[in-house]
């Protein structure tokens, strides 16, 4: 699982632009954001860790580590800003810091104990900076410096910051400001003078100088090849040089070869995905007892190898480590030989106990094929001890002799004790677990294995720490808080100016203070002079005499308010910016507004607070037009059986329609009523009163007979026009057949209706009593239709109104119709079913009149 940390420079000189017209900051951003996708495209980045650290003081400047997710690093790279010094050194030792925080905790460097590459947690740190000086507290410095304090524990036990599995890349962007006329050089990337190159050298990792965009696609290219699972450790060449090839020139001097510090490939299983080995390095030191301390080691082992040619030695059942070296002069050297059978021992100085060169551990060997150089990582001193084993397995077939076991405990008396353990897996692998005896001593005093382990619980308190501690935004720096009066009015032109002045003298209690407390919010000034205090200009006296007039030179522009310029410490603009992340929440601008006042006409539907449609209607409260839908078809389940409707209607209908009471302009034809007998005519009932009862059904009043006089209505305000040929009767005092049922008071209101119409004309009194019949019936068309949309089944107003229906049979008939649709487009099922019930009330009335006048 290799760790994968961007340390981003965001010093103030990232602000500057290039002729991309982005700054180095954005350049630096979507870099980041390239290699993500570029590195996305192996199958074995499922396992990658991403941190992100800044230059901000720790531990501010972690701004994703162990815990976040990706999710937080993409916030948090996009949240940057280039605010700040070039603190390279402090930032690089807090990166090394963090990478180094679970080491201890997870045994992984084996302090004291050899060092096993198997062991491994690779990390690069990719650097992207400018490349501009180095600026701290202290001043501009010329070289990069790591601080030498740590809160880290057990970093005294390695002379170097880093381990031999980190290694530092540099991204120093170079693009100029003026696109360059000049063709670009084409070849690789150079490394960058800056100071950041040596240490990028020294963790196995280089710099790249990068002019253009298409140079730095072509590092983030190279970067995602360098992503190998490995460690680095440094190569040293040991007594004479080998004898030249035939072909080759003597050479004197240093060559490039004799030391190389590169990278050794420590693959992974395929199986397990985990690296296995068996043998460790050792320690450039013999293990003492009783020594209470360990000596620090250096971040990478110093191997030293020896040019003399020996024999490859490989025993079938002994365990042994290989590991491909990094492409190198070294290996180009050893390459160039062509000389697949032999090896060069390797040796660690000071690991032995008697020895300054030490007992060789392994051997470099080139590939049968010539295509790469390898490490045989064997056991300590294995000319000795494989000789050893293989006349056991061959010669003494697992049962050693005498001679053979002295032999042994010889080589034993050679070997470091922390050994011991690997030896032991390898006798059991070989079929030889007793060799050994069980109460071996490993070679760490009690004293260094009580310290380790106290530098581990120590150091499992200080990652918690610093787990909770990433994401804290940095205190501010105390200064003078602003009070905001609420505009840049003059205190002497305020209208309460006499009563401050009273409140500052205390004659008046201080009067309350128009404050706006979400503008400037806890905004506070800088202090330049840390000793410098706020003066509330209460008392004079606390004021020293050497500065009183430049106290009263500020009081008077306070009070004033006589400067040239106002300040403003926000941007009008900037007061109603919003970032992008906070476009959509809605909701808190809604529980911040004011209460809304309540609508005029509460019946109407509610209109929502809809972010983005402002006129869009809460569907929950409004009845959806399915009328068709609901009246005709197999959506008629609230009608007992037998029942049937004598709705006309055709297949369901999903747009929404205007009601039939709001179309005035069109011609309704109202249903054909059978004649209930065959030879029964089809006349018209020229008058009819009816009353409503509980359950919605008519009951006939009165009915005018065909020779009376007039079509009383049981509001006694209109006549039926067809009637009006009978007024020379009503003049020669032919009597109607019925009264109307409204008393005395309704018959004068006719008679003085008649007189009023008697003077017009049949075709001017026609046309007038039609205006008045549909002037009244639209007024209870429009109090029927607000009746039928309220809530709840209270429908005796609506046959009240009903009752109030003026003009002739049809009339009334084509308006029942037109409600019961109403009706429909609401749903009221029940509302339906009692003006059904009425309707069919009204024609069996009908039919049983018209066989009575035919009669």
């Amino acid at each position: 699982m290799p760790v994968l940390l961007f340390l981003i420079d965001t010093s103030a000189s990232m602000n500057q632009r290039t002729h991309l017209g982005t700054t180095y900051l954005d350049i630096a951003k979507g870099a980041v954001e390239t290699f993500m996708k570029l590195r996305g495209r192996d199958p074995a980045s499922r396992g990658d860790r991403y941190m992100l650290v800044n230059f901000e003081d720790a531990p501010f400047g972690i701004k994703a580590g162990w815990k976040e997710s990706h999710a937080t690093f993409m916030t948090e790279l996009r949240n940057l800003q280039a605010t700040g010094l070039t603190t390279f050194g402090q930032s690089l030792r807090t990166a090394f810091d963090l990478l180094n925080l679970n080491r201890l905790v997870t045994g992984i460097d084996n302090y004291g104990q050899g060092r096993n590459p198997f062991f491994l947690e690779p990390a690069i740190i990719i650097a992207i900076s400018d490349g501009n000086k180095l600026t701290g507290g202290s001043g501009v410095q010329d070289e990069l410096h790591l601080p030498l304090t740590t809160p880290l524990p057990g970093s005294e036990l390695t002379k170097e910051p880093f381990r031999w599995d980190q290694r530092l890349f540099a991204l120093v962007l170079r693009i100029p400001g003026n696109a360059s006329v000049e063709p670009e050089p084409l070849g690789g990337v150079p490394p960058d003078d800056s100071p950041i190159t040596p240490m990028c050298e020294v963790t196995g990792g280089r710099s790249y100088s990068v002019f253009s965009q298409r140079m730095l696609n072509q590092c983030l290219e190279s970067l995602v090849q360098k992503i190998q699972s490995g460690v680095v450790i440094n190569f040293e060449k040991t007594g004479p040089d080998p004898p030249p090839l035939e072909a080759e020139a003597l050479k004197s001097g240093l060559q490039p070869w004799h030391c190389c510090h590169k990278l050794i490939y420590v693959r992974p299983n395929p199986k397990t995905g985990v690296p296995i080995g068996h043998w460790p390095i050792p320690e450039a030191f013999w293990p003492d007892q009783n020594s209470p301390t360990l000596p620090p080691r250096s971040a990478h082992p110093q191997v030293r190898f020896s040019c003399a040619d020996a024999e490859p030695m490989v025993i079938d059942k002994v365990p042994f480590d290989k590991y491909e070296l990094e492409p190198s002069p070294l290996t180009q050297y050893i390459l160039e030989r062509k000389s697949p059978h032999t090896c060069w021992q390797v040796f660690v100085s000071n690991s032995a106990k008697y020895s300054d060169l030490g007992q060789p551990f392994g051997y470099l060997k080139a590939s049968t094929a010539l295509n790469c150089v390898n490490l045989f990582v064997m056991p300590y001193n294995y000319p000795v001890l494989l000789p050893l084993l293989d006349d056991l397995i061959k010669v003494h077939k697992f049962k050693p002799t005498l001679k053979w076991r002295q032999s042994f405990e010889n080589y034993l008396k050679t070997m470091p004790p922390y050994y011991i353990g690997s030896l032991r897996k390898a006798l059991r692998i070989m079929g030889a677990p007793n060799l050994l005896a069980e109460n071996m001593e490993y070679g760490l005093s009690y004293s260094v294995v009580s310290y380790l382990k106290k530098l581990s619980q120590q150091t499992k308190i200080e990652y918690d720490r610093l787990i909770a501690s990433i994401g804290k935004k940095l205190a501010l720096e105390p200064g003078i808080k602003v009070r905001w009066r609420g505009g840049g009015i003059s205190l002497a032109q305020r209208r309460d100016f006499i009563q401050q002045l009273q409140s500052l003298t205390g004659e008046a209690p201080a009067p309350t203070l128009e404050l706006n407390p979400k503008e400037f919010q806890g905004f506070h000034l800088a202090l330049l002079n840390k000793g410098l205090k706020p003066q509330s200009f209460r008392n004079p006296y606390d004021i020293p005499r050497s500065h009183l007039l430049d106290q009263l030179s500020r009081m008077r522009r306070n009070l004033l308010n006589t400067t040239v310029c106002t300040l403003r410490g926000q941007d009008s603009d900037q007061l109603h910016s919003v970032p992008i992340a906070q476009m959509g929440n809605y909701q808190d601008f809604l529980k911040s507004a004011p209460q809304p006042l309540r609508d005029a006409d509460p019946e109407q539907p509610k209109r929502l607070h809809t972010f983005g449609n402002p006129f869009k209607l809460d569907k929950k409260g409004m009845m959806i037009d399915e009328a068709d839908e609901f009246v005709t078809g197999p959506q008629n389940k609230g009608k007992r059986p037998g029942e049937s409707s004598n709705m006309p209607g055709g297949g369901p209908k999903r747009r929404r329609c205007m009601s039939p009471l709001l179309r005035l302009g069109r011609a309704y034809t109202p249903p054909v009523t059978p004649p209930a007998s065959p030879r029964h005519s089809t006349g018209q009932i020229r008058g009819l009163s009816f009353k409503i009862d509980e359950n919605g059904r008519a009951d006939q009043l009165s009915v005018d007979h065909p020779s009376g006089p007039a079509d009383l209505q049981e509001n006694h305000t209109t006549a039926d026009p067809q009637l009006l040929r009978h007024k020379d009767e009503e003049e020669n005092g032919v009597p109607g057949s019925c009264e109307p049922p409204g008393g005395e008071g309704g018959v004068e209101m006719v008679l003085m209706e008649d007189q009023t119409t008697r003077f017009l004309s049949p075709a001017a009194l026609k046309k007038h009593i039609h205006g008045e019949t549909t002037k009244v019936n639209n007024e209870l068309r429009v109090l029927i239709t607000k009746e039928i949309r309220k809530p709840g089944r209270h429908y005796e107003k609506i046959f009240v109104l009903l009752k109030q229906i003026q003009g002739t049979l049809d009339t009334r008939l084509i308006f029942l119709q037109n409600i019961i649709k109403e009706a429909a487009r609401f749903k009221k099922r029940v509302l339906i079913e009692q003006l059904e019930n009425f309707l069919e009330e009204i024609h069996n009335r009908s039919n049983t009149m018209n066989h009575v006048d035919m009669l």
